[in-house]
C-alpha cells in the first residue's frame, strides 16, 4: 500500500529488454537507505518488486501486462519516475489509500500555468468516472491530488508549486499520459450494494455447471 506522496524523482538508468517484458535499473539514492530486495516501490503508482540492489540504483522487472495497463512501457532511458517506498505502519498517511493498481491511462489535453503552480485538465476512460467526485481523491502517476471539477470524460486538477517541483507533473505537458487509479473506498462501495446479485450470478452458474456434469439430478 501506498500514499500517493511522491518521495523522490528517480531516473531510469538503464533499460534492458527481455522476451517477456523489461529490467528497469533506476537510480534513485534517497530511497536506498532502507530498501531491501523483495520490497515494493511505487514507480509513477505502479507498484513494483525490487529484485536487486546495489548503493544508489535498484532493478525492477515489469512484464508485459504491466507495460500494456500503464505508461512505464513508453518511458526510455533517462526518463524520470515518481518513486515511494510502501507505507509501514509508523508512517503519516499524508495522502490517501493506494494498491498501486493502474485501472485506465489517461491524456493531458490542457495544462495551464496558475501563478507559479498550474491546473491541468485530464481526458480519461468515462468508464472510471463513476468513482470520481468533486473534491475527492485520485492518483495520478502514483501522485495522490484532489479533483477540482469533472465533465464528461475530464477531471480537472490544480497543482501547487511544491508537486511541480518534486514530481514529473513539472516536466509533463499536453499530450503526455499519466497513469490514473481512483479511490478504492467507491469500488468498495459499489461491490456492496451490488453483492446480492452478484452471489445469485455464481450460485446460479455454479449449480448450472454441476448439472452439467450430472450432479443433482434425480
Amino acid at each position: 500500500m501506498f500514499t500517493g506522496i511522491v518521495e523522490t524523482l528517480g531516473i531510469i538508468d538503464k533499460i534492458i529488454q527481455k522476451e517477456d517484458g523489461k529490467t528497469f535499473i533506476i537510480n534513485a539514492p534517497k530511497v536506498m537507505d532502507d530498501l531491501d530486495i523483495g520490497d515494493s516501490i511505487s514507480v509513477n503508482g505502479v507498484c513494483l518488486t525490487v529484485v536487486k540492489r546495489d548503493d544508489f540504483k535498484f532493478h525492477l522487472n515489469l512484464v508485459s501486462e504491466t507495460l500494456k495497463k500503464s505508461n512505464l512501457g513508453d518511458l526510455k532511458e533517462l526518463s524520470k519516475v515518481n518513486l515511494e517506498r510502501a507505507l509501514t505502519l509508523s508512517t503519516r498517511l499524508g495522502g490517501h489509500m493506494l494498491q498501486g493498481h493502474i485501472e485506465t491511462i489517461g491524456v493531458i489535453v490542457e495544462k495551464n500555468k496558475i501563478g507559479e503552480g498550474a491546473e491541468l485538465v485530464i481526458a480519461m476512460d468515462p468508464k472510471y468516472l463513476k468513482y470520481c467526485i468533486p473534491k475527492g481523491s485520485i492518483a495520478l502517476d502514483g501522485i495522490s491530488l484532489t479533483i477540482a471539477s469533472l465533465r464528461e470524460n475530464f477531471i480537472k486538477i490544480a497543482i501547487i508549486p511544491h508537486t511541480l517541483e518534486n514530481t514529473n507533473l513539472g516536466i509533463k505537458d499536453t499530450g503526455d499520459s499519466l497513469n490514473i487509479e481512483t479511490d478504492i473506498i467507491g469500488k468498495y462501495i459499489e461491490r456492496l450494494i451490488n453483492i446480492e446479485d452478484i452471489e445469485d450470478d455464481y450460485e446460479s452458474n455454479i449449480y448450472s455447471k454441476l448439472r452439467s456434469w450430472g450432479f443433482g439430478e434425480t
